[in-house]
């Protein structure tokens, strides 16, 4: 980096404790903890969701999501509960680690802010099985959800604009067919893709340490290298 070149990683991972914090199984319908009554959302809406702190929805990421809710029928928007001014929406507590990622798979679908999107939260709801969809922007912090459907083999769920943001999300809260397909490929693809595998991301960068340093040791001039 000292001598202005890069060294790309393949693959993605964040913070991840998915493994630890929750055992990944499917919520059951029967045990109230797990279902949408316990947390006032409709058994029959479609339910868009986004836990990320509200300081990230700036007021076009608002508008996006308006038109969304205005284009499904019963649907609504499950946001946690920070200032008091949102909580005619239908808001919950920040919870537990745990209780935060399992009751994150009882929402149809996550709206990401393009804005700041979320990272480790992202991480959460992806190892729901939940989709998401996002919009990268300019900045690092715009782009990192992108950078996780990428990786998760999802890149039909990233918009090019806040037309196709608004058009995905329509379409997924209205073709539940479309939705159930979308939410199988994400489930299958959280234990098969490089996204939360930790342990291969680990032994692919030090290999990538490995060739740096060997480049060193050669006293090769340093050049970008890509770990494919």
């Amino acid at each position: 980096m000292i001598a202005a070149r890069i060294a790309v990683q393949n693959g993605l991972t964040t913070l991840n404790t998915h493994v630890k914090a929750a055992t990944g199984e499917e919520v059951p319908q029967t045990i109230l903890v797990t279902s949408r009554q316990q947390y006032g959302l409709p058994d029959d809406a479609v339910v868009f969701c986004n836990f990320n702190q509200l300081y990230k929805i700036d007021p076009p990421t608002l508008e996006m999501w308006c038109e969304i809710l205005k284009n499904v029928p019963r649907s609504v928007l499950w946001l946690l509960r920070f200032p008091y001014h949102g909580e005619p929406n239908v808001i919950n507590n920040v919870a537990a680690k745990e209780e935060h990622v399992r009751r994150g798979q009882l929402a149809d679908v996550c709206l990401d802010t393009p804005l700041c999107n979320g990272h480790t939260t992202g991480m959460d709801i992806l190892w729901t099985g939940t989709p998401m969809i996002t919009m990268p922007l300019e900045t690092l912090a715009s782009r990192v959800a992108s950078s996780q459907l990428c990786a998760l083999g999802c890149p039909e769920l990233v918009a090019k604009s806040r037309t196709d943001y608004v058009r995905i999300a329509t379409r997924l809260g209205v073709d539940r067919e479309f939705l159930a397909q979308t939410r199988a490929k994400v489930w299958k693809s959280r234990t098969t893709c490089t996204l939360f595998d930790v342990r291969q991301y680990c032994s692919d960068l030090e290999r990538l340490f490995y060739r740096i340093w060997k480049r060193y040791e050669d006293n090769q001039p340093a050049d970008h290298i890509l770990n494919e």
